[in-house]
Formats: structure tokens, C-alpha cells, sequence
């Protein structure tokens, strides 16, 4: 399986492409001259934001750390995708303290190791995976910029939620009727 990876990127954002509700959402790792674009969902960025958050929060490893620079810059071009992101994984490595944030372009499936208590990754020879090494610092802003990306979105429609387009949208909660 080839694996791109990037140990503290220069910046590791989650940005979009393209205007509110037709949106493309990248996660992009950058070093240097090199530049890896990878397209996911926007729920898959949600999550992944939400988990780092969680991870960290439990894990309390910034506490006393300084906080990274926000960066609000768009992605760096080329914007090209190298795959489509199938999975996501998320792991703490306490001995570097880094988080490391995995995107395959496949399925990952687990199975157990045979003593039932251990888990292996199973993973397809012809897959392809971005692994990215983060300090918490790093890590939380990596966070706070892909819920912000995701936030960015349609307004929400005041009685059912849903989506509004510039057009409005047929609500559920009025009958059917165009809000």
C-alpha cells in the first residue's frame, strides 16, 4: 500500500472548494514544496473535528502548551485530489506526543490477532493512505478550522432545519409549501 507521510506538516487544514451547497471538501497536507490534496465528506469532516477535540480534551496533553496560529488562508493549489477518502482513522502516540490522523482510499476492515483481545488492521495492497503527524497545538487548530469549514455552509431554515438555497427550499414543516 503506498503511504504519503507528512511528520508535522507546515499545515494540515480541512478547507472547501466551490460555493455553499455544492461544496467539495479537502483535507490538505503541505511541506515544503509538497502539496496532497485528499476529498472527503463533509460529515467525515465534522466528525474527524469532533474526535480531535474529544481526543485531546480526554488525553489533556495542551493544557500548557502555546496555541497555534490560526490559519484562515484557503488551500494551497494545486488543488487536486489524490483519492477519495473511504476511511478515517485517529490514534494517539504518547511516547512522540503526536496525533496521528489517517486517510485511506479504501475500506479498513479489523480482525482479531487470535488471543481475541488485540485488533489488526487488514488493509487492501492496492490501497493508497496520507498519514499525518500533528502536536497538539496543531491538532486543535486543525480542528477548529475544519468545524468552522463545515459551519460555512447553507443557513438553516428556521422551522425544520434543513438547508436553505438562495432559492428557499420546500419545507417539510410547512406543508410542502417553498420558504
Amino acid at each position: 500500500m503506498p503511504t504519503i507521510e507528512f511528520d508535522h506538516p507546515d499545515r494540515f487544514i480541512a478547507g472547501t472548494v466551490g460555493p455553499p451547497g455544492a461544496r467539495t471538501f479537502f483535507l490538505q497536507a503541505v511541506q515544503g514544496r509538497r502539496v496532497i490534496s485528499v476529498s472527503l465528506e463533509k460529515e467525515q469532516v465534522a466528525v474527524l473535528a469532533e474526535r480531535v477535540n474529544d481526543l485531546l480534551d480526554e488525553l489533556s496533553v495542551d493544557e500548557d502548551l502555546p496555541v497555534a496560529d490560526e490559519d484562515n488562508d484557503p488551500l494551497t493549489p494545486p488543488i487536486e485530489d489524490e483519492f477519495r477518502v473511504s476511511t478515517l482513522s485517529l490514534a494517539w502516540e504518547p511516547e512522540r506526543q503526536v496525533l496521528i490522523i489517517e486517510a485511506h482510499d479504501r475500506q479498513v476492515e479489523l480482525e482479531p490477532t487470535g488471543d481475541g483481545e488485540e485488533l489488526r488492521e487488514v488493509t487492501d495492497p492496492d490501497g493508497q493512505l496520507v498519514r499525518v503527524l500533528l502536536g497538539p497545538a496543531q491538532a486543535r487548530e486543525f480542528a477548529r478550522r475544519g468545524l468552522a469549514s463545515v459551519a460555512d455552509g447553507r443557513p438553516a431554515c428556521p422551522f425544520c432545519g434543513g438547508p436553505l438555497d438562495s432559492s428557499g427550499h420546500i419545507c417539510p414543516r410547512a406543508n410542502g409549501y417553498r420558504r
